[in-house]
């Protein structure tokens, strides 16, 4: 990631702190004069957002710190842990949800002023949606782990928002309040899903998943291309560390090639590398002909 990258992560981690805590304040109000528990489950999973926004800001600063002597590889895999943590207290959140709502289900009640804390419900989830989107967006374009999962997360908030909406509505219009609590579970279960796919997607990056095939072809391709000279590459491998994607590989070259030439084929390389993915930290290792090949295996294209 560029210093640009880093530096828009950084502001819009900082930003989801006070806008978490201005949705949490309007569901909170919108629960307090309706009195609906929909309402109050959707306020209690906007309290765990805001733990996630504090999260997210202090992990993404910590994985931005450049590498050191204790840690040469860099920061970048702390963002996995907050994505896990992000994971986790969407999970929390949805038990909380039913816990909330069982309690509800033998005595379910009517809402006090339903149009006002539906109006104000609304426009938390509109505020909601629009900054998810953008978290996710700048999260999957500047590889942020942690960004993207609290975006998924606040994502998960607002389905919360819809399902409770939907259930309201339905109790209202039919006179059976059983429907509020009856969809505050239903909605639960799905941001358990939600949780689900937070934590086994960060928990991939943390045992060194590989890049996702699109881009291993592309990488694949870069190097097929720009490797003119050698005989051919195996042993491709690729993993990602947060922001980071490490790619190393095994060049073979004729055995009478100079060092200064090699060289020059690996510069070549590592510049086509990175032109198809930004940031990635690139090692070859050159190895005469002879050697014997294993691991993934890229055909050279031979100049005309």
């Amino acid at each position: 990631m560029s210093d640009n990258g880093d530096l828009t992560v950084r502001k819009l981690a900082m930003w989801g702190i006070p806008l978490s805590l201005g949705v949490m304040g309007l569901k909170m109000v919108a629960w307090w004069v309706t009195g609906s528990v929909a309402l109050l489950s959707d306020g209690l999973e906007s309290t765990v957002n805001v733990v996630a926004a504090f999260i997210a800001f202090f992990v993404i600063r910590y994985a931005q710190k450049p590498a050191d002597h204790d840690h040469p590889f860099g920061h970048h895999k702390a963002e996995y842990l907050s994505a896990v943590t992000e994971g986790v207290l969407i999970v929390v959140a949805a038990l909380l949800i039913v816990n909330e709502a069982i309690g509800y289900l033998s005595e379910p009640r009517m809402l006090d002023a339903p149009v006002l804390g539906l109006a104000i419900n609304v426009a938390a989830g509109v505020i909601n949606a629009v900054w998810a989107r953008l978290l996710i967006r700048t999260g999957r374009k500047h590889r942020s782990a942690a960004l993207t999962a609290d975006g998924q997360h606040i994502m998960s908030d607002v389905v919360t928002s819809v399902g409770v909406l939907v259930g309201l509505l339905l109790a209202l219009a039919t006179g059976y309040a059983i429907f509020d609590p009856v969809l505050a579970i239903l909605v639960a279960i799905n941001i358990l899903y939600q949780g689900w796919k937070v934590i086994s997607q960060s928990i991939g990056g943390l045992m060194d998943q590989a890049v996702d095939p699109r881009d291993e072809e592309a990488i694949k391709q870069a190097i097929a291309t720009h490797a003119a000279g050698s005989i051919g590459v195996h042993d491709l491998k690729t993993r990602r560390a947060g922001t980071v994607t490490f790619i190393d590989f095994h060049m073979v070259v004729p055995g009478t090639m100079s060092v200064r030439q090699a060289h020059d084929i690996c510069d070549r390389l590592e510049d086509a590398i990175s032109a198809v993915h930004e940031g990635a930290k690139i090692a070859i290792h050159v190895e005469p002909e002879g050697e014997k090949a294993h691991g993934i295996r890229v055909k050279v294209v031979k100049e005309a």
